[in-house]
């Protein structure tokens, strides 16, 4: 059940794939172009003991995005992954003044493995799928997704080739005008997960990776900073005709 669930939210399907998502009600949006922003965040038994920092950088996230001059054009939407849990979407596509930052307190509950595959492909699909119907209604939109991990996959059902497939399907299906996705490892310290993290970035063809080496308070808070940057970026880009620039971590 999301967190914030509300009646002005719908249920859509991930077409075939048995992964779902919620969004606001698209005759409640009040602009005419919007930027899908999915963000997804390991909560696997390894994130025991800083969960809490996790909750805050989302909460960062959020105050900064909203300091966007693009705020009023952002939909948030945000899962937690694990085995335990699966894909948990805490909340569906909302806009920023709809998410009240205390509520993610408690959101991250560490356990289980890592359904990496599984999490990054809800955020694509979900993008996509979002992004039809807003099109399909004469909006306008584009589509940022962000999955932060500390680990490498080892129980999705999903694989990198089929993420691949659907990132490409946002654009070639004329459903999203672009699509940034960015892999964000943290607390990597081991030389072999850093390469299958990277590995993974290629082969399913996210825009950027970027890695922090521990999860202390000032890594976490200059995370945040980038995720709010990147998001803004690429709402500032919609309507050029392609996506925003990669930004330096």
């Amino acid at each position: 059940m999301p967190l914030f669930n509300d009646a002005n939210m719908e249920t859509h399907n991930i077409g075939g794939t048995g992964f779902g998502f919620s969004a606001k009600r698209i005759g409640d949006l009040g602009a005419s172009e919007y930027t899908l922003v999915s963000l997804a965040v390991d909560a696997t038994g390894s994130v025991t003991g800083w969960q809490g920092k996790i909750e805050d950088c989302i909460k960062a996230v959020v105050k900064a995005c909203r300091k966007s001059p693009r705020a009023d054009n952002l939909l948030l939407r945000l899962v937690t992954f694990n085995t335990s849990e699966g894909v948990r979407e805490v909340h569906g596509f909302k806009p920023l003044a709809d998410c009240d930052v205390d509520k993610y307190t408690d959101t991250v509950h560490p356990a289980a493995a890592t359904n990496l595959y599984d999490a990054s492909f809800s955020c694509a699909g979900a993008l996509n799928q979002y992004g039809k119907d807003l099109t399909s209604q004469d909006f306008a939109a584009n589509g940022i997704f962000v999955v932060i991990t500390d680990g490498d996959d080892n129980a999705s059902k999903t694989t990198p080739t089929m993420l691949k497939v659907e990132v490409t399907k946002g654009v070639t299906g004329e459903n999203l005008e672009s699509t940034v996705s960015i892999l964000v490892g943290v607390n990597v310290t081991d030389p072999h997960m850093s390469q299958r993290l990277k590995t993974f970035q290629t082969e399913a063809g996210f825009t950027q990776y970027v890695e922090i080496d521990n999860a202390s308070d000032a890594k976490l808070a200059k995370l945040a900073d980038f995720v709010s940057r990147s998001v803004s970026s690429q709402s500032q880009a919609l309507g050029s005709g392609g996506p925003s620039k990669a930004l330096t971590f």
